[in-house]
């Protein structure tokens, strides 16, 4: 059985909304686009480019999706590459002829589960609608949250509300950056429990 990893780009206030580049996506107005390349550096991006060639599979959301296939297809190197190698899956209710080759449709959550019955690491990006249906649909194995020093008052997070309750435990030791960036590889660990803090 493989495992589904969620990878997302978050500034401390849990941010997710267009790292990459300032027209990546605009919704809401969002006025920060292209966040994440000031607060990185070349340690965290090989770190990233490490977390890519051990992808088997890519699932995205449909708005990820856009995204990414407006702009890999055209790429080279070492992350295009590997992105146009695997195979690409991408959850979407109203998509019927997707443009970026090797890409197969999923109707929701659970068939996208399914994924780990065929591939040994399926990894997402992005796709913060998505990773919150995975997530209360119990079928997202690992949460790899990049942390970025910086807070940006506005935009798209990933724990908003209607956020499903459980708790996580670390699976591998937290990683830092030059610039700040953390890099926490969470797996859930059940629901979440409560209880007194002893007394001093």
């Amino acid at each position: 059985m493989g495992i589904i990893v969620a990878n997302l780009f978050l500034t401390l206030d849990g941010v997710y909304q267009a790292p990459g580049g300032r027209e990546e996506d605009t919704a809401g107005g969002f006025a920060f686009g292209g966040w994440q390349a000031p607060v990185s550096d070349d340690e965290a991006e090989a770190a990233i480019e490490a977390e890519i060639s051990r992808i088997d599979a890519l699932l995205l959301g449909r708005k990820t999706y856009d995204i990414f296939a407006a702009y890999w297809p055209h790429q080279s190197g070492d992350i295009g590459t590997a992105l146009n190698r695997v195979p690409k899956f991408v959850v979407s209710g109203s998509l019927s002829d997707p443009s970026w080759a090797g890409t197969t449709v999923l109707p929701d959550a659970t068939a996208a589960g399914r994924l780990r019955e065929e591939y040994g690491q399926v990894h997402m990006f992005g796709s913060g609608v998505l990773i919150r249906s995975l997530l209360a649909a119990d079928v997202i194995d690992r949460l790899h949250l990049w942390l970025y020093p910086v807070t940006l008052g506005q935009g798209k997070r990933l724990f908003d509300a209607g956020t499903i309750p459980a708790s996580f435990r670390l699976a591998e030791p937290a990683r830092s950056f030059p610039k700040g960036a953390v890099s926490l590889v969470y797996e859930r660990a059940g629901d979440v429990e409560t209880q007194e803090m002893a007394g001093t």
